[in-house]
């Protein structure tokens, strides 16, 4: 069944070579699904430099064309329209973790917070179907949609200086994987060996926007012990 009409997306030039398509919130998966769609059908190249799908928007980096930037924003417009019967193709990714002990410092803090026992957390977490919304922060992170209301937990007061590669973690309502070393504020429940960015790897990350994602636990979690 197709879905209700979205209301039109603002248009902003960003400068003189630059423009962001833009939704109001909330974030839907509707929206980011057209969003996702139109960051196919434009492609880099015929005047386009760069391609930024974001939450609710769509960034559009372009060369010094004139007559491309004052067509563009009608061709966005008619493209958006379009994108409500578009079948928007989504791989299925597995996510092997090692949840608690040493590889999720925080799983305890996160049990007490939800009310549940560690390995009911680690089953929450594994059950779910997370949508990657869009990547951002660092190269290969991936935003995920789909978290369980239950696991929702406040991020630390104190941010980590440095949180492992591969840590998988809960931040507010979200869930995510830090694909190298990095600061982070998020709650550590375990660790990935996936290589979420890889440069010489093509596409370099691991994940893609509209990829449908599953953890999947490690029976060597010490929280299976």
């Amino acid at each position: 069944m197709p879905s209700a009409p979205l209301t039109s997306p603002a248009i902003h030039w960003l400068g003189s070579q630059a423009l962001t398509l833009e939704m109001p919130p909330p974030a839907t998966l509707d929206c980011q699904r057209r969003i996702w769609w139109l960051a196919r059908q434009l492609q880099a190249g015929d005047g386009i430099r760069e391609i930024v799908p974001g939450m609710n928007n769509l960034t559009l980096e372009l060369s010094d064309d004139p007559a491309l930037a004052a067509a563009l924003p009608a061709r966005l417009r008619k493209l958006w329209q379009q994108a409500e019967q578009a079948d928007i193709p989504q791989r299925r990714v597995e996510i092997p973790v090692c949840y608690g002990g040493e590889y999720g410092p925080d799983l305890d803090h996160v049990a007490r917070h939800c009310g549940l026992s560690p390995r009911q957390v680690v089953e929450r977490h594994g059950a779910s179907d997370y949508t990657v919304y869009f990547l951002g922060f660092q190269p290969g992170f991936a935003y995920l949609g789909g978290l369980d209301p239950r696991l929702a937990t406040p991020r630390r007061a104190t941010p980590r200086i440095a949180v492992p590669a591969g840590a998988v973690a809960i931040g507010g309502c979200q869930t995510g994987i830090y694909p190298s070393a990095s600061p982070g504020g998020w709650q550590i429940i375990g660790r990935s060996p996936a290589r979420l960015f890889d440069p010489a790897r093509e596409p370099a990350c691991l994940l893609q926007p509209g990829d449908i994602v599953r953890f999947v636990a490690s029976k060597e979690s010490p929280c299976w012990k």
